[in-house]
């Protein structure tokens, strides 16, 4: 599949939006797809960490295996799902201008008895929104913070 990328400006500096995408337990609040996070094991940062995620989009629900392989702080997390959809997320914060700018990159892969490539195109626009209206939802909570 190829990568969905959602970026969204954020009125806030990227100190600010780090800290709070540092959060991952936090990640549940602004996260309309993320019912639950449980964590897996003592770590709640930082490479190593692991969760399962009770996601929902629409009638379809999974628990989402996440392992954060990548933390570079104060810029980026790095994920790699192994549940039924495997493949590797990323949030990243850069600065713009007075604000920041938060992207988030995914390449999914769907089982073949899920549909494989023919369910990822399905997904692919429904999954863009999903991740947009979360990342309005981030910004909405850190600017009326601000």
């Amino acid at each position: 599949m190829s990568p969905i990328v959602v970026s969204r400006r954020i009125e806030c500096p990227p100190e600010v939006v780090w800290d709070h995408l540092a959060d991952l337990e936090g990640h549940a609040e602004w996260m309309g797809d993320a019912e639950r996070i449980s964590f897996v094991g003592p770590a709640r940062r930082g490479v190593g960490t692991a969760m399962i995620v009770r996601t929902r989009v629409g009638p379809f629900r999974t628990d989402d295996v996440l392992e954060v392989i990548g933390w570079e702080e104060g810029s980026s997390i790095t994920v790699r799902h192994g549940g039924t959809v495997s493949g590797v997320g990323e949030l990243r914060v850069d600065a713009d201008g007075q604000g920041s700018k938060v992207t988030w990159t995914e390449t999914l892969r769907f089982p073949w008895w899920l549909g494989g490539p023919v369910a990822a195109w399905f997904a692919t626009p429904v999954l863009r929104r999903v991740w947009r209206r979360n990342l309005d939802g981030f910004a909405g909570i850190l600017e009326n913070k601000s």
